[in-house]
């Protein structure tokens, strides 16, 4: 938790792409990525967030928190509406499900391997 704090509000509340979506990211590093410089790996880890970023504009239309609220929270207008109709508990969560439903997809392991989803 600590290390993603920084990505609610599409990063830092900047209204950007989505910390939802930047932390499944860090995640698909976490599981294809190396700890060494590898172009392979670094070849493969993007392939998946292109994947990923494709899939979850497929279901919401984009990787913008600003897009996905249909409100700019970084302006203080933005903001003060997003609080008044409780943007945050009311559609954020189906974004992290989503995120999350992917990625359980793209990372499930049937008979020892990683699904190429």
């Amino acid at each position: 938790m600590k290390i993603a704090s920084g990505f609610g509000g599409g990063m830092g509340r900047m209204a950007e792409t989505c910390g939802t979506v930047t932390g499944a990211m860090m995640v698909l590093g976490l599981r294809f990525g190396a700890a060494l410089p590898d172009r392979a790996a670094k070849e493969l880890v993007y392939a998946k967030v292109w994947k990923f970023a494709d899939r979850f504009k497929t279901r919401n239309g984009s990787l913008l928190c600003r897009d996905l609220l249909a409100c700019d929270i970084s302006t203080p207008e933005g903001y003060e509406a997003a609080k008044e109709k409780q943007l945050v508990s009311t559609t954020c969560p189906k974004f992290v499900r989503d995120a999350a439903e992917i990625l359980e997809e793209m990372l499930s392991i049937k008979q020892g391997k990683t699904s190429e989803n």
